[in-house]
């Protein structure tokens, strides 16, 4: 007869089915997505056997640290040598474990594969992040957090650079591995990691102090649910939508700061982070500013329109999860609901569109990226049209607003400060300064239904495979220069 079993033992559930198999299934995916990537690396290398546009100052710079000529530098590279460092250190002891020598060691194509094991860790650590972020969700199955993770690894924009040799795969990743490790209060290992994103790209420093933000929120979160219990009132701060709301959480927040007992203990829980923010604005203090190099190419301004185009590029690539007839059925009810807060919000939205649009001469020029054609093809038409556009940018962050609700308000504070500060001082459109935001908040939405996720997935799929098919077959040459040319993002 079987043994009998305790109540304890009875009210634990046991894994069935998918779950159990979840870590087979992953490891599946994760070996099948790099056999796939293997082959695309191939095919791109075959295609484009030299540097390609900002190759040619990357892979020059990472061969001469290489041959250990640490003191030479490119003066047009305008970020720190991180890229190079993490490639030396990889490449050298493999290659001389391996009997390697001669050009091939550093070659073009032995530097970019560095990117794709960094792109195969960012599918790892999306998925962990997936794992984390959404653990107190009983409902969440393996299949979504699976196939949820290889839609965000396949992002088209992380995915297409993972086989050129930029900074972005390796940032993206030393940016996740960060948030990991603050999201599991291993502060002081995500602070060090923190310093690694921000040596591949000085604006991560953005997403560190995101990191600390996110910190600092939950023990303000924590907080309040304290005080309301005290108070019998709510359990989690309200989204502002009055002047007494608002009023209320600005009472909470002065009190909270003017007390040392609060700032200490968040002083000691953020310590870590607030060492690495001194030490980047020491270096902003000896550097002269925020770029290594070519600076004349890379000036801060207020572009405040690059918030809108950072919406509307979530709403496309998000389309699945943040466009449907019910979405926008709520959004016009909510117009009509509150026309005054509407009416302003366009104004000033119209405003700054009109003081604050800076178009870089490169955007005009460089007719390789596809920003300059949709520059060209939709702004360019008319000068009226980026007026036209202004409600579609309200009704795109007003999606974007809603998918977060389920974060707590000092949460999304801490979130669209952070987004505010890395895309307004850009005065170039460049869609790569979006992948870090746009993962960070496709995280953190509500997981999504399975249909959705794998609409998701077939989207950026299909993109994968046109601007890949589009920059190996419709090359194209420029009348003073005998070198062919590609489009890419």
């Amino acid at each position: 007869p079987p043994l009998p079993i305790s109540g304890r033992a009875q009210s634990t559930p046991v894994p069935l089915g998918m779950e159990r198999l979840e870590p087979f299934l992953f490891s599946a995916v994760v070996s099948c997505g790099f056999l796939v990537s293997s082959v695309v690396f191939a095919l791109l290398s075959r295609g484009q056997r030299n540097p390609y546009m900002d190759e040619v100052f990357h892979v020059p710079q990472a061969q001469r640290y290489c041959d250990g000529r640490f003191s030479q530098w490119d003066p047009m590279i305008t970020t720190l040598p991180g890229l190079y460092l993490v490639s030396t250190g990889i490449i050298k002891p493999v290659s001389w474990l391996m009997g390697w020598t001669g050009i091939a060691v550093c070659s073009t194509g032995m530097l970019r594969f560095i990117n794709l094991l960094f792109s195969t860790g960012n599918l790892y650590l999306l998925y962990l992040l997936l794992c984390k972020i959404h653990q107190k969700n009983k409902a969440t199955s393996a299949f979504q957090r699976i196939v949820s993770a290889l839609a965000l690894a396949s992002f088209p924009l992380l995915y297409f650079f993972s086989f050129l040799y930029y900074t972005d795969a390796g940032s993206t990743f030393f940016i996740l591995f960060a948030y990991l490790m603050c999201l599991y209060g291993s502060h002081s290992i995500a602070a060090c990691l923190g310093f690694c994103a921000f040596m591949f790209r000085q604006t991560n420093i953005v997403w560190i102090i995101f990191c600390a933000g996110s910190v600092v929120a939950q023990k303000l979160t924590e907080a309040w649910k304290t005080d309301s219990l005290k108070k019998t009132d709510e359990k989690t701060p309200p989204v502002p939508s009055s002047t007494a709301e608002i009023t209320k959480i600005v009472q909470f927040l002065s009190e909270y700061v003017l007390s040392l007992n609060n700032l200490k203990a968040l002083i000691l829980l953020i310590w870590p982070y607030i060492i690495l923010v001194l030490g980047f604005l020491l270096f902003v203090f000896l550097n002269g500013g925020i770029v290594v190099g070519d600076r004349t190419n890379h000036e801060v301004s207020l572009n405040f329109p690059q918030l809108f185009y950072f919406f509307s590029f979530t709403l496309v690539f998000s389309v699945s999860h943040l466009l449907s007839p019910h979405k926008v059925s709520s959004f016009l009810h909510s117009v009509k609901k509150h026309p005054l807060f509407y009416t302003v919000l366009l104004i000033v939205s119209l405003l700054l569109v009109w003081k604050f649009t800076y178009v870089h001469k490169f955007l005009l020029a460089d007719n390789r990226h596809y920003t300059f054609y949709i520059w060209k093809n939709i702004f360019q038409r008319h000068e009226l049209i980026k007026y036209v556009l202004v409600p579609g940018y309200i009704f795109a962050a007003w999606t974007f607003i809603e998918t977060l609700k389920s974060k707590s308000l000092f949460w999304n504070l801490a979130f669209f400060i952070c987004l505010g500060v890395a895309t307004v001082p850009q005065k170039l459109l460049e869609f790569r300064y979006f992948i870090v935001p746009y993962l960070i908040y496709r995280l953190n939405i509500p997981m999504p239904l399975r249909s959705k996720i794998l609409a998701e997935l077939a989207l950026y799929s299909l993109v994968n495979v046109l601007t890949i098919y589009l920059f190996l077959n419709k090359t194209f040459q420029w009348p003073d220069k005998k070198e062919v040319q590609r489009f890419m993002w």
